[in-house]
């Protein structure tokens, strides 16, 4: 093996590592990214539910409330 062919070695064997780094980050950062979008959704989902049943509670209770009204009078 000449000198030529060792500095070739070399090189490859950096690019790959480089090339596999590269190839490790954007696999973290689509990780990242997934459980972001995850946690948001969540998030919205959470926040929708809440406000559906704040509804409902006040719907309810109108109804209730209307309903010993008339009771009353």
């Amino acid at each position: 093996m000449n000198r030529t062919e060792g500095k070739r070695k070399k090189k490859r064997k950096k690019r790959k590592k480089k090339e596999k780094e590269k190839k490790k980050k954007k696999k973290e950062n689509t990780e990242k990214a997934k459980k972001k979008k995850k946690k948001e959704n969540t998030e919205k989902a959470k926040k929708k539910k809440k406000k559906e049943n704040t509804e409902k509670a006040k719907k309810k209770k109108r109804q209730r409330n209307t309903s010993t009204a008339n009771e009353i009078s």
